[in-house]
C-alpha cells in the first residue's frame, strides 16, 4: 500500500503537468483575439474547451469576453493575454451563465466582471451544481475551480473602453439571459451562444425557438464585419445565420409536426437528421437533448383544454 501511494505521489506532478490548456490567441482584427474552442462535447480529453473567448486590447487596458470552462483556463487565457500586451485587464464582459464561459471568472477576480442582471441571477441559482456537473465531466482539470459571480451589472447600451465603443445587447434566445457584444470601431459582433456554427446548438434554458430567431434576425441587421459565434469557427459571412436559423426552423417544425401526430419522445429522437446538416458536430446527441428539453412543451400546446362544466 505503501508503494502505490508513493508511486501516485511521484505521479501526481506529471499528471498535473499535461493538464495545460493550449490557448493560442488569434487576431481577427485591429487589438481583437479570439482563441477558439473545439467544436466536440465536454470531455477530459479537451478539459471542457469547446468555447470560444475573446479579449480587446484597447488604449485603457484589455477587455476580456467571457472566461471559459475552468479556474486552470482562466489563468491560462491570462498567460496568452500577457504574452500578447502588457496593458491590464480592466474588463470582463459575461455573455451568459452557462458553465464553459464563466467558470474561469476566479482568474479575474480582481478585475470587474459584467454581466446582465438575470445572467447573475442564474448563475448565483444554478452555479454550484453546474460546476459539479463539469467536474465529473472533466475531472481534475476542474481542480479548484468554484462558482465566482459577476461584481457589476451591464445594460442595453454602449460602454466605452479605451478607445471602443462596445454596443451592449440583451438578447434571450439562448437562457433567457444572453448578452451580445458588438464592437462599433472594428465591428466585430460577439455573439456568445445566440450564435452556434459547425456545431449543434443546445437548448436547456431556452425561453423558445421563435424567441431565439428574433435574436437572430437583430443581430445580422447589425453592420458587422466578423462575426464571433459562441462554438464553431469565426465567420466573415452570414453563413452562421443562415445555418442558425436553418437548424432552429428544422428543429421547430419537426416538434410541431411530431407533437401533432401524437408522436412519443423516443419516436422523435430517432428522426432522420437531415444531410444537409450531416457534417455539423453532435446533431443526434444535441437532438436527443433538445427533444427531452423542448417536445413537453409542444405537446402542451396542442392538448385541448376540457374545463369542468
Amino acid at each position: 500500500m505503501r508503494a502505490l501511494m508513493l508511486a501516485l505521489l511521484l505521479l501526481s506532478p506529471l499528471v498535473q503537468a499535461d493538464l495545460e490548456y493550449s490557448l493560442e490567441p488569434r487576431q481577427i482584427a485591429a487589438e481583437t483575439y479570439v482563441l477558439e474552442g473545439s467544436t466536440d462535447n465536454f470531455a477530459k480529453a479537451n478539459g471542457g474547451n469547446i468555447v470560444n473567448t475573446a479579449f480587446i486590447v484597447t488604449r485603457s487596458g484589455v477587455v476580456v469576453i467571457d472566461t471559459g470552462p475552468s479556474r486552470r483556463y482562466g489563468e491560462a487565457m491570462r498567460k496568452a493575454i500577457a504574452a500578447i500586451t502588457d496593458k491590464p485587464v480592466i474588463q470582463v464582459l459575461l455573455t451568459h451563465h452557462h458553465p464553459d464561459h464563466v467558470l474561469g471568472n476566479q482568474a479575474f477576480a480582481d478585475v470587474p466582471i459584467g454581466a446582465l442582471a438575470r445572467t447573475t441571477e442564474l448563475l448565483r441559482a444554478h452555479g454550484d451544481g453546474l460546476a459539479e456537473n463539469m467536474y465529473r465531466l472533466v475531472g481534475d482539470w476542474m481542480r479548484g475551480t468554484e462558482v465566482h459571480l459577476p461584481t457589476e451589472v451591464v445594460n442595453d447600451g454602449t460602454l466605452e473602453r479605451g478607445g471602443h465603443n462596445l454596443r451592449l445587447i440583451a438578447l434571450k434566445g439562448h437562457t433567457g439571459a444572453d448578452l451580445a457584444i458588438f464592437d462599433e470601431q472594428t465591428g466585430v459582433l460577439f455573439a456568445g451562444d445566440i450564435v452556434f456554427y459547425e456545431r449543434a446548438l443546445t437548448t436547456p434554458d431556452t425561453p423558445g425557438l421563435d424567441v431565439w430567431l428574433a435574436d437572430l434576425d437583430q443581430l445580422q441587421a447589425l453592420p458587422w464585419k466578423q462575426l464571433v459565434p459562441g462554438h464553431g469557427p469565426v465567420a466573415s459571412d452570414a453563413g452562421p445565420f443562415i445555418q442558425m436559423r436553418d437548424y432552429l426552423g428544422w428543429l421547430d417544425n419537426l416538434l410541431r409536426e411530431a407533437a401533432a401526430n401524437g408522436s412519443d419522445m423516443a419516436e422523435v429522437i430517432r428522426s432522420p437528421i437531415p444531410e444537409r446538416f450531416a457534417g455539423i458536430s453532435l446533431t443526434r446527441y444535441e437532438l436527443i437533448r433538445s427533444v427531452s428539453h423542448l417536445y413537453p412543451r409542444y405537446e402542451t400546446s396542442q392538448m385541448t383544454r376540457v374545463d369542468s362544466r
